[in-house]
């Protein structure tokens, strides 16, 4: 499970400019199966039940065919893959999660003590752990880009790697010290507003560390406008972090590949918004798994155009809040694949 790591030399220079091949894949985006789609809404209007009865569950058995291609939709190998990342701003005091507690984070899930370990072997989900070297923090955004271009884009093709077991359904997680103040630049950029409409408390810091994350949120956004960052990978290499552009790549993998996707906290929603300002349709085949106790991550989904399948106070991150929403999607595919139809009653 561990032992898929990025270090210095993880990733190669990919065109002309960095970001050339990302915005080809972004220029290609497969759509939906429609067929696939007609067909299980077909056999939804047969089923013994009033249409539309069931609510968000009918919503996700479409959603399932239309990503998968398969009616009756079902999920056999669902993979959660979590990336673990390091942000020097963490550094300024902005986190309750200390840069060493991540390395000690993955040895624990590692060791099958975490509680996304549990959900996993819970739900019978592969679980990937990839560390984009997390004992060397990305540059304090405060000061200085977080990633040049060049390891931005690098990175995010390290995060596509996660299509590599052939999932049916992937979820996506993060672990990091500093991710939801690398995640609130982030959105702060994209959506304008203030401050501390997009920052919150993370794992539960007081009054003074939640000033300087504040202070440390406005500092590297205006640096980033200072320094032109106004396209979204500009936005995301010069305040985001590995974790965050690995997940970018992720998400965008498996929409070229036709994997539905399921988001899970504010790092993981930071990324997608990336991929959403550079075109509102490249996050149609994810679903939000939750909302997480961060307010910047409720006003972030409503930006994105998502609604959450949970609403449950998680702060965990670590994918925990999708992979319980795993469940929900489960219980969808074996209402439609099981009940009976109209002509067999």
């Amino acid at each position: 499970m561990l032992g898929k790591s990025a270090g210095q030399g993880y990733g190669q220079a990919m065109s002309t400019h960095p970001f050339d091949d990302i915005a080809a894949l972004m220029a290609n985006l497969p759509g939906p199966d429609l067929e696939a789609r007609a067909r299980t809404a077909e056999r939804e209007g047969r089923l013994t039940k009033p249409l539309g009865s069931l609510g968000r569950l009918e919503e996700i058995t479409d959603w399932l065919a239309a990503w998968r291609g398969v009616t009756p939709p079902k999920v056999v190998r669902p993979v959660i893959a979590l990336y673990a990342g390091a942000h020097g701003v963490a550094a300024r005091g902005v986190s309750a999660f200390r840069p060493s507690m991540a390395r000690q984070s993955l040895e624990l899930i590692a060791a099958g003590g975490a509680p996304i370990s549990q959900m996993a072997a819970f739900h019978g989900a592969g679980l990937e752990v990839f560390d984009l070297a997390i004992d060397r923090p990305v540059a304090d955004s405060t000061e200085k880009p977080a990633m040049s271009a060049r390891e931005c884009a690098a990175t995010m093709a390290f995060g596509m790697e996660a299509l590599a077991k052939q999932p049916d359904l992937l979820i996506l997680g993060e672990v990091a010290a500093g991710n939801t103040t690398a995640a609130a630049a982030i959105a702060h950029s994209l959506y304008g507003g203030q401050a501390q409409d997009w920052t919150g408390r993370g794992g539960g810091i007081d009054d003074g560390a939640y000033e300087l994350k504040l202070e440390a949120v406005r500092t590297a956004v205006a640096r980033a406008k200072a320094e032109g960052a106004e396209a979204p990978l500009e936005i995301l290499r010069q305040v985001g972090g590995r974790e965050i552009a690995a997940i970018a790549g992720a998400i965008l993998a498996a929409r070229v590949q036709k994997v539905p996707v399921l988001l899970d906290g504010y790092g993981v929603g930071a990324a997608a918004a990336v991929l959403h300002a550079m075109d509102p349709s490249a996050l149609d085949h994810c679903l939000a798994g939750h909302v997480s106790a961060e307010p910047g991550h409720r006003l972030l989904l409503k930006k994105i155009g998502k609604t959450p399948l949970l609403d449950l106070g998680l702060s965990m991150g670590a994918a925990t809040g999708a992979a319980a929403s795993l469940g929900l999607i489960k219980l969808a595919c074996e209402i439609h694949g099981g009940t009976a139809t109209q002509d067999q009653a």
